[in-house]
């Protein structure tokens, strides 16, 4: 009788260019994603719908805009959505809006999360991350989703040298990565005492 077990399948290491904080924050912050959905926590992707809706609502009105069958006075009725397509463009400019709402709501964050299911707690997580230009110091931060909820917990980062991470030839030590987040979460997920 053959035996049915099966070999794992050899993963591909992640790999950055170590000349480029951009590839290295790149993969640490996919990696801390994966991370963090994999300890049970859903992301919530509805900011990112609601771009593109926004989007797409553009691309309609601009293509009723370009195909209108009438000429310039009896077309009047497009003119006025064409004045709705300029307001959901500057909604959508990187220079405008995009930064309003990385300043106001995304800051650096890299992942919305919901709360876990079966989770007591009613609020998911905003994981944020920054690596400085010219420094090796990534920062990765776990806070409330929601910070006024009565279940939020304290705000908690880790500090560490991306060299603690990375092999001298750009391969992500993963192990060593997972266990730091992973620690992070956990750290966060647990039960703050307050003090009296």
């Amino acid at each position: 009788m053959a035996s049915t077990t099966q070999t794992p399948a050899k993963k591909t290491p992640k790999k950055a260019n170590l000349l480029d904080h951009h590839s290295i924050k790149n993969l640490l912050d996919e990696s801390v994603t994966e991370i963090v959905t994999s300890k049970g926590y859903p992301e919530d992707v509805r900011l990112s719908n609601v771009r593109l809706l926004i989007g797409s609502v553009i691309i309609a009105i601009a293509l009723v805009a370009q195909f209108y069958k009438k000429e310039f006075p009896a077309n009047r009725p497009a003119f006025s959505w064409d004045s709705f397509y300029i307001v959901l463009s500057l909604l959508l400019m990187p220079s405008v809006s995009f930064n309003v709402i990385i300043h106001t709501k995304e800051k650096n964050a890299i992942l919305f999360t919901y709360p876990p299911e079966g989770s007591f707690n009613s609020t998911g997580l905003i994981v944020s991350s920054k690596l400085p230009r010219f420094s090796d110091m990534y920062t990765l931060t776990v806070e409330s989703a929601d910070p006024k909820s009565i279940s939020a917990r304290p705000k908690v980062e880790i500090t560490k040298s991306v060299t603690k991470w990375f092999a001298k030839d750009g391969v992500l030590v993963e192990g060593l990565f997972w266990k730091d987040v992973e620690a992070l979460v956990s750290d966060y997920a647990k039960e703050h005492k307050k003090s009296k």
